[in-house]
């Protein structure tokens, strides 16, 4: 009804600026880009951080091989050195490295707690309770591992923690931290270029 009554020339202008899409794709893609920036963020950050996950699990494996050595407990920092340089093709920014070797008698004993009389049955460790001291340094420990590369034939746990920061700053947007972190370790037991040295354990009870 209101077309009818606009000069012939309006209703002309009125059907094409109506008919004409040809701008309809800017807003689209406005609202559009926002959400595919954050999804392309989100893939590079997972996807770099299971690429450097897979990097370091493989330059620990190697470098373990060669901390089971007879020569492995004086090269621990030329072992460790490898580990870093394998990381360095990541591209990760300020990375820190935490190291830890740790070293038992046999498999089974790796992770284990040392044992202790649980007197008051709470199925946790009490600083007046009795335990058997299998690391030789006069505390309970939650485990029983020694520090360092140990002996022949000790069984050794490499592991190595890698903090970075994140190169897209998606995690402010996520509620996430800043940093993250990979961590690989791996399990050998030492080569056997001599006799294993045998464990003493002493059971420790508190003063009275």
């Amino acid at each position: 009804m209101i077309r009818s009554i606009l000069p012939a020339p309006v209703r002309h202008f009125a059907r094409a600026v109506t008919a004409d899409i040809r701008g309809a794709t800017l807003p689209e893609f406005g609202v559009v880009l926002p959400t595919f920036l954050v999804l392309l963020f989100g893939i590079y950050d997972v996807g770099q951080g299971i690429y450097a996950q897979s990097v370091l699990q493989g330059a620990i494996q190697d470098a373990g091989r060669d901390a089971g050595l007879e020569s492995g407990s004086g090269a621990t920092a030329q072992i460790d050195q490898y580990v870093k340089s394998q990381m360095g093709p990541i591209a990760i920014t300020n990375p820190n490295y935490t190291i830890e070797r740790k070293n038992y008698f046999e498999f089974s004993k790796v992770g284990q707690p040392e044992v202790f009389t649980d007197a008051n049955d709470n199925d946790a460790y009490d600083s007046d309770e009795c335990f058997v001291d299998e690391n030789a340094n006069q505390q309970w420990d939650d485990d029983v591992g020694k520090s360092g590369v140990g002996g022949a034939n000790d069984v050794q746990v490499y592991t190595v923690t890698v903090e970075y920061d994140r190169v897209f700053p998606l995690w402010k947007l996520i509620g996430g931290d800043e940093r993250s972190t990979v961590s690989a370790s791996t399990m050998l037991r030492n080569q056997p270029f001599g006799a294993q040295a045998t464990r003493v354990s002493t059971q420790i009870c508190p003063e009275d």
